[in-house]
Order: structure tokens, then sequence, then C-alpha cells
């Protein structure tokens, strides 16, 4: 929590990071909080206590002690107790419905935050407010300030956004007729309660100034364009994750999994994780299982239950495996399963990882990319099926495990084998790592000096000094 002395210094201008309350979101403004703050620009982050404490206690990448990041100021904010159900790995949608009552509650931070931007007006030139596309409803206030602007983060990929206006704007000449037949219908990707929760947030679009994306030209370029049509001012100032590992992150996991990952020959490792808001049932995680030994391939396996609404409490779900399935594994040397919070940039930055068998998320796709790692696509819910898309149509640095007009229905061990066996050893599959290779450069040279990306961020800092 900023102390009051700190949140009422006199600076020329004033960051204020609002995420939404989801891992995945809460991870890229911290990410972009930590290059903001790197230019000796003060950047308040701010979130219920729940979630400031998980935004922080899963910092990875990067030394959370660095200089850079003394001037992240964090604010805890309390809101109402909420009740929030289990994950449910029976669910007919896989959207994380039972985080909805954290999503609401979340929206009650509209007050504090209001009260955080009137005394940080006082004290500065300007106050910019840069918040996810899903917490337009919190910020508005920002309006009202003399010296305040609001910039709308978008921690989705661009292929997505820029979908819905290829109606009105034109279609990329990347994107084909047998693209667009897999672009899933409205309703089969996220909840009811979610659409209105959305459709309501849009609303308040009109308080931003602009759009800033996770994303760079190397990896968006088509879409990128679509979307300079409709937008009066973006930047796309991706990838956020680090870059260059901070050798000193994570010591904890060395034991883990990356000494393990020392000893094994390069590219010949897969990783195998969900993210944290997906929920699989026990027949398809001994599906799963058998199909990553019988692929004969080494790998990691993140196996872990969704992520509920508070962390910090209450049980976790244990996901079973077949008997004797753990032992045989790890004593054999084919792989190592980890049940816990894992170090995924490090893994994917390892010499020895080849591929990640991915739910698709963004941060997901973006960490693999710049790593140079190449997806094996498992989507679940919301933008993730339009990711698997992007990898696998676009970019071509993927395989298909589940094809989303499959979703409901079981994914084999056979055909979970076969995807394993595609990536990590076929003729196929090394024209695809080269891709992924070649891709995760050009990424890479976009944060480097002259990089696209580096202009952009450094034209954006320079936009709000003006």
């Amino acid at each position: 929590m900023a102390s009051h002395d700190e949140a009422t210094k006199s600076h020329e201008v004033i960051v204020v990071m609002v995420p939404f309350p989801a891992q995945g979101h809460l991870n890229q403004l911290l990410h972009l909080s930590r290059h903001i703050s790197s230019c000796r620009i003060p950047v308040h982050y701010v979130s219920t206590i729940t979630h400031t404490r998980q935004a922080k206690s899963r910092v990875h990448g990067w030394d959370p002690l660095s200089i850079s990041n003394t001037m992240i100021r964090f604010h805890e904010f309390a809101t109402p107790c909420f009740e929030s159900p289990l994950p449910n790995p029976h669910a007919a949608i896989k959207f994380p419905s039972h985080l909805q009552p954290s999503f609401d509650a979340a929206l009650l931070l509209r007050e504090p935050v209001a009260r955080l931007l009137y005394a940080l007006s006082a004290t500065s030139r300007r106050v910019v407010v840069i918040h996810d596309f899903l917490m337009g409803s919190v910020i508005q206030d920002v309006a009202s300030l003399p010296n305040g602007e609001a910039y709308c983060f978008q921690p989705v990929s661009t292929f997505l956004i820029s979908s819905y206006v290829w109606a009105l704007v034109g279609t990329p000449m990347e994107i084909d007729d047998e693209i667009l037949k897999q672009i899933p219908a409205d309703g089969t990707t996220s909840t009811p309660e979610v659409r209105e929760f959305t459709e309501r947030q849009m609303e308040h679009q009109k308080y931003s100034s602009g759009a800033i994306f996770n994303t760079c030209r190397a990896i968006e370029a088509p879409f990128l364009d679509v979307l300079a049509k409709v937008n009066a001012r973006q930047w796309a100032i991706g990838p956020l994750n680090a870059v260059q590992i901070c050798n000193t992150a994570n010591k904890q996991h060395k034991d883990k999994c990356l000494e393990w990952l020392d000893n094994q020959a390069p590219d010949s490792v897969i990783l195998v994780s969900f993210g944290t808001t997906t929920c699989l049932t026990d027949e398809q995680i001994h599906a799963l299982a058998i199909g990553l030994e019988s692929s004969r391939q080494k790998f990691i396996w993140v196996l872990r239950d969704a992520d509920k609404g508070d962390i910090f409490m209450g049980d976790v779900r244990v996901c079973e495996l077949p008997e004797g399935y753990e032992d045989r594994i790890e004593s054999s040397g084919q792989g190592k399963i980890l049940r816990d919070w894992a170090p995924q940039v490090e893994i994917l930055a390892h010499a020895s990882t080849g591929g990640f068998m991915s739910h698709c998320g963004w941060n997901s796709c973006m960490e693999s990319i710049t790593m140079g790692v190449p997806l094996a696509t498992w989507p679940m819910h919301s933008d993730q099926p339009l990711n698997a898309l992007l990898v696998t149509q676009v970019l071509k640095i993927g395989v298909v495990v589940m094809d989303w007009a499959c979703r409901d229905e079981l994914v084999e061990s056979l055909a979970i084998e076969k995807s394993v066996r595609m990536l990590m050893d076929s003729r196929e599959g090394k024209e695809i790592r080269k891709r992924a290779a070649d891709l995760g450069a050009a990424v890479k040279r976009s944060v480097g000096e002259g990089g696209d990306s580096r202009r952009e961020f450094d034209d954006f800092i320079a936009h709000i000094h003006r």
C-alpha cells in the first residue's frame, strides 16, 4: 500500500494502472507497470486486496526487487466479500463462470479509484490512467479531472479485436475463406453473464484517448493496420513479458524443473500447461496422461486446477493421475509433473524446451512466440479459439490438438500422442519450429534499439509527457 507521502508527492506525470481481476489481465498490466516505471514515472497499481496480492505473488521472468520497480506503488482496496463457487470441470462451456462474483465485485472499485485520482490530480501536471478494457466503468471519473486522461489496454490479440470490424473496413488478405469459416460463433466461448458484463464496460470506452496493445508488428501487422483505420491513436508495445530472463528470479523452482531441463537435449521437451482458468475432467486428464507417455517425448506438465476467486483461501482440487503414473514418468526420466505455480517464461526460454501444449491464452501465446517456441493448440474459452487460429492458420507456428469444432468431445489419447509427435519429432514439426524460431528472433528485435515496439513505447512515453 502506498503511504500518504508517496501518494501525494508531486510529479510531472503519474500513471494509474487498473487491471481486470483475472491472472492473465493482472499479469500484463504489472509487466507494463514495470516498463513505465523504468522511465522514472511513478506507477500506481490498483486492485482489490486479494488480486493485488495475487499479482505480486506470481511475478515471474524479472526480479521484483530491481531498482526500476521501486516506483510502482500497490493499492489494495477492500470490496464486499463475495462467495465464489468452485471450478466445475463438467461445465458445458469452459469459461470460468465461477469467477463471475469476483468480476462483479471489482466494479465496486470505482469510488476508491476516484478518490485516488482526485488526490493524485492535485500533485501532478498530468494523471494518466491505463485500464483494462473490462474496467471502463471503474475509471470513468477521470473525465472530471482537469489534468486526467485515460488509455484502454487490450490484453487480447489484435487478430481477435480486428475481426469485429472486418465487415466495415475490409478483411486482411491474410484471412481466406477457410479461416473465416473457423471463426467461433457467438455464445460458444463465454457465458451470457460475461457477455453482458463486457457490453456494459464497452459503453465507457468514450473516456479513452487511445488504445494500447500487447503485441508487435512482427506478429500482427495486418491486424494492427485494420485497427488503425478505426482508432485515432494506438500503440503496439509488446511483448510486455520478459525477453531476457532474470537469473535470480524463481530460484525456489530450480530444483523442480529448471535443473532437470539443464540435463535434457536441446528442443527435446514439450511444456504442457493450460493456464489459470482451465478445469479438466478426470477422464480428460487420464487421456492426456496416456497420450503424453505414449508419445515417448520428454515433457513438463503443469497439472493444477483452475484458480478460485480467492487463490489464498480454501482447499484446491488435486487432479488425479492413473495409479503409479507420476512415479513411473519421473523415475524413467521422461518427464516432470508440477502441481503448483510454475516459472513458465523461464521454462519456455530454456534451450531444452522445443514445444508448448497450451490453452492459447494471449499471455501464453506471447511468451511462447517471444521465446521462439511452437505451440500445440488446445483452446478452452474466450479469445483462445481465435488465438489458436492465429497460431496455426496465419502464423503457421503450431499444430492442432483440439479442434474447436469438436470442443464437446473427449480429446482421445491417440490424438494427443499424434499431435505431440508431429510437433516434436517429424519433418513438418521441424519446419514449424524453424518458423517459430525466426518469428521469435523478429519479435526480440522489435523491442531492441530501433525496433518497432521500442519506437512505439518511446512514442507513448513522449505522448504522455507532452
